[in-house]
C-alpha cells in the first residue's frame, strides 16, 4: 500500500466521522474560535467559507471583522499558495473553485492569524487536508515572511491518531473544536 493509498483510506475515514459530526451539530460550533479570536482583535485574520460539512467559522469571523480585516482563501491556480481577501460579513460573494464562495470585488490582505479547514488533525499538529497541498504552500510561504499563528478548526471528531504525513506538511500551531482549543504538543 503506498502512500497515497494510506492517505486515501486515512480521509474516506475522516470525512465519514466529520459527516456525522455535523449532521449531529447544534449550529452552535464557532463559540471557542470566537473565544481565542477575542483575544487578538485588530489582527488579520484569515477564515474560510465552508463548504459541504465542513465545521463553520463564519461567526467567529463577522465578530472579527468588527475589530479587523478578516479575509478568505482565494485559488489562483493548481499548485500555487493561496492569496487572501478581504471579507465583509454583508459581503457580495461569488462562487470561486471548489465551489467555496470568495468575496466578488477582491482586497488583498495578508493574515497573521490563518485558520485552516481540515478533513483531520492529531494533538501533535499534523493535518490531512484534501490533498491539493494550497494550505502547506500558503503557510510556508506565511512563515517564511515573519510569525503566522496556523489554527485548525474542526469538529472534534475529526481527531485522528497516526496520520499519514510527508515532510511538507505543515504543522498546526493549535486546533480548535467546537468543545476546546487543545495545545499542540511538540515533539
Amino acid at each position: 500500500m503506498t502512500l497515497l493509498d494510506v492517505k486515501a483510506a486515512a480521509r474516506k475515514a475522516a470525512f465519514a466521522r466529520r459527516k456525522a459530526a455535523f449532521e449531529a451539530s447544534t449550529g452552535a460550533q464557532a463559540g471557542v474560535l470566537s473565544a481565542f479570536l477575542a483575544g487578538h482583535r485588530g489582527v488579520p485574520v484569515s477564515g474560510f467559507m465552508p463548504i459541504n460539512s465542513e465545521i463553520d467559522p463564519l461567526p467567529a469571523m463577522a465578530e472579527a471583522a468588527a475589530y479587523g480585516p478578516v479575509g478568505v482563501p482565494v485559488i489562483r491556480a493548481k499548485g500555487s499558495p493561496l492569496v487572501f481577501s478581504r471579507w465583509e460579513p454583508e459581503g457580495q460573494m461569488i462562487e470561486g473553485p471548489f465551489r467555496a464562495l470568495i468575496p466578488a470585488e477582491e482586497h488583498l490582505i495578508i493574515p497573521e492569524i490563518v485558520i485552516v479547514p481540515l478533513v483531520a488533525f492529531d494533538r501533535q499538529g499534523g493535518r490531512l487536508g484534501y490533498g491539493g497541498g494550497f494550505y502547506d504552500r500558503t503557510l510556508e510561504r506565511l512563515r517564511g515572511r515573519g510569525p503566522v499563528l496556523a489554527i485548525g478548526f474542526a469538529f472534534g471528531a475529526q481527531e485522528a491518531e497516526d496520520l499519514p504525513l510527508e515532510p511538507t506538511d505543515q504543522p498546526l500551531d493549535l486546533v480548535i473544536t467546537e468543545a476546546e482549543a487543545i495545545e499542540v504538543a511538540v515533539p
